[in-house]
């Protein structure tokens, strides 16, 4: 019984942090959507510009590194 309730709860650990990953890494990906457009509304891009989207997307290669480990280890 009690390992059991220890699978699940690890099992729920486990979906909890990879529901958290995915609605991450679609967060990013609006983010850098967003900056894209509005950086080429108005039809250059300045140092800024590309500085913002150097970040975002830095940033989201980070969180795409840093998914949770796969489920078979429980």
């Amino acid at each position: 019984m009690h390992n059991r309730q220890l699978l699940e709860i690890k099992e729920f650990v486990f979906n909890f942090k990879n529901g958290i990953w995915l609605l991450g890494i679609s967060s990013w990906l609006f983010g850098i959507t967003d900056r894209s457009i509005a950086s080429l509304a108005d039809g250059y891009l300045s140092a800024l510009d590309i500085t913002q989207l150097f970040t975002a997307t830095t940033f989201f290669i980070a969180w795409v590194c840093l998914r949770p480990a796969s489920n078979d280890n429980i």
